[in-house]
């Protein structure tokens, strides 16, 4: 009798730290993951939102309101909507400490750094706590440098990765290549969720359609080891 075991799926969550639908996503897919059961090779791959955003970052009021017209009803409205899609999704949004979008490409940096220790998933949680919890500034170095130490990090280390120019240009070009690798997809929004570097999965979606689709690939996977034993 032959045992057959499912191929692990891989999947590149296409995201960035200060979009309010990522963490939704992420916990959604995450759980749909769990209740199948079964075993994913998971990777991030950075979008930047605001890459042009400076240092101090930008109200989100004002941000709505220069890029959409929005005043601040409608905005309320917003908010109050997202936070209570996000309670759903266990996902826990604070907008009166997370006032601010800041640029997201320290954090980015960070994430790839924490890939090289297995520890990407472990720092996008803290991240998801840290800003749309806790409303921290995750541009800031030392909001990023405290957050690496709580996860084990050598703070020199980290620190060394983010500032020193030899180091960072490193980073920055491993990211930037990384970049690429959903820009074959044409992807103009996010989240999103590249499997098995083939499949492109759009949007938040619920924890149901992710069952779903995540199922397909399970399936097609035992019949392709079924083919060649």
């Amino acid at each position: 009798m032959t045992t057959l075991s499912t191929k692990k799926l891989k999947i590149e969550m296409v995201h960035d730290i200060v979009c309010s639908w990522c963490p939704i996503g992420y916990n959604n897919i995450k759980t749909a993951i769990n209740n199948l059961n079964i075993d994913v090779d998971f990777h991030f791959l950075p979008f930047e939102l605001n890459p042009n955003m400076a240092d101090v970052g930008e109200s989100i009021a004002s941000f709505f309101s220069r890029q959409m017209g929005w005043n601040e009803r409608k905005l309320f409205a917003y908010q109050r909507s997202l936070v209570t899609t996000a309670a759903k999704a266990g996902v826990s949004i604070d907008f009166s400490k997370r006032t601010h979008y800041y640029n997201t490409r320290n954090a980015h940096l960070l994430m790839h750094l924490a890939e090289r220790f297995n520890k990407q998933t472990e720092l996008n949680e803290h991240l998801i706590k840290a800003y749309f919890k806790d409303g921290q500034d995750i541009s800031n170095l030392t909001v990023l440098l405290n957050i690496a130490e709580e996860l084990g990090f050598d703070r020199q280390r980290a620190n060394a990765a983010l500032t020193s120019t030899e180091l960072n240009q490193e980073l920055s070009q491993e990211l930037d290549k990384k970049s690429s690798r959903y820009k074959a997809f044409n992807i103009s929004s996010i989240p999103a969720f590249i499997v098995n570097e083939s499949t492109l999965i759009s949007g938040s979606n619920s924890v149901k359609y992710f069952e779903d689709i995540l199922s397909t690939f399970i399936k097609e996977s035992r019949t392709t080891q079924q083919a060649v034993v």
